[in-house]
């Protein structure tokens, strides 16, 4: 009889485990989740990720927080959410800057395979926002200008080597202008310093200078999408204006490695109904963003080919430097 019971025993707790990972993926998430932003309140990035944190809280069933812990180009955030178990319980709002900072860092304090992507939640472009004191309505006189006063038309950045600075970078050589850059720690500080003049070019998330030049705050000389966007279709693209430069940024949500794929698959398809919601699509679009849900292979590509195309900019410049 203790021999049956024994036998009885073991076979009740390989049925246990056994279906341990779909009674995980069941009770998922049993207490709230952490959204991470690595960038200041009330910007670009800030935006999106309460709409999709609120969103996604009530698919779950659990509230979903949104948390900004800005610094360090976005890697204060990164840290924070990679030191933390890998259970779906931590979330990190991923962005071009994961890539762009583990090509300038030499040590960064992750590599890009510690990050498991989720999937993408929109793809942006930027706006070239000038500031109302310069003599220049549009990108041509705005080159005529700079060649002019070389060295005279001042830059805002986020972070070395930031989306803002490769790309102001990249401008200077494709046009033969000279700018000078002055960093800041955030978007809205730059902006703070744009609007009366104290730096006259921004290189923005559409997002962020939409408002601004509605108000007639700034102007934007031209954007880095392939075709005009909805939201601002008098303001033409930079290759319409003879410089060929597209370029854009990207939002997505990613865990740590070796969360469980269950998880994954699930936030997956809740952030992919999300994304296909007429409202997401409608506050998207009206910000100047590109709605566009993935799966966790798409994003993966995505990061990559962001590394990829920045990397070779990093060289060029001697960007790359040490933590």
């Amino acid at each position: 009889m203790a021999r049956i019971a024994t036998h009885l025993i073991g076979a009740a707790a390989a049925v246990l485990l056994a279906a341990s990972p779909v009674m995980a993926q069941d009770t998922y998430p049993t207490r709230p989740i952490r959204l991470v932003v690595g960038f200041a309140a009330g910007g670009s990035t800030d935006i999106p990720a309460r709409y999709v944190a609120d969103k996604l809280g009530n698919l779950l069933g659990q509230r979903v927080a949104v948390e900004n812990k800005g610094g360090a180009a976005g890697m204060l955030a990164t840290r924070d959410v990679l030191s933390q178990p890998r259970d779906g319980y931590t979330l990190l709002l991923c962005t071009h800057f994961e890539p762009i900072n583990t090509a300038v860092y030499r040590n960064p304090g992750f590599e890009l395979s510690d990050l498991a992507p989720i999937s993408l939640v929109s793809k942006y472009y930027y706006g070239f926002a000038l500031a109302n004191a310069v003599p220049a309505n549009d990108l041509t006189s705005f080159i005529r200008y700079a060649k002019a006063h070389p060295g005279e038309i001042s830059y805002g950045t986020v972070g070395t080597a930031s989306a803002q600075e490769i790309f102001a970078r990249q401008l200077e050589r494709m046009t033969g202008i000279s700018m000078t850059k002055v960093p800041y720690r955030g978007g809205a500080p730059a902006m703070q310093d744009l609007l009366p003049g104290r730096i006259q070019l921004f290189i923005s998330p559409m997002i962020s200078v939409i408002p601004h030049a509605q108000q007639k705050q700034l102007k934007i000389l031209g954007v880095s999408s392939p075709e005009r966007l909805k939201a601002t279709p008098d303001v033409p693209t930079l290759r319409e204006q003879g410089v060929d430069f597209v370029r854009f940024g990207w939002l997505g949500i990613c865990a740590g490695k070796g969360t469980p794929p269950d998880i994954i698959a699930r936030l997956n398809r809740h952030i992919a109904t999300i994304v296909a919601s007429p409202d997401y699509q409608k506050v998207t679009e009206q910000a100047g963003s590109i709605p566009a849900s993935s799966t966790p292979e798409e994003l993966r590509k995505v990061i990559d080919q962001t590394h990829a195309e920045v990397a070779g900019t990093i060289q060029e410049f001697g960007l790359q430097q040490d933590q």
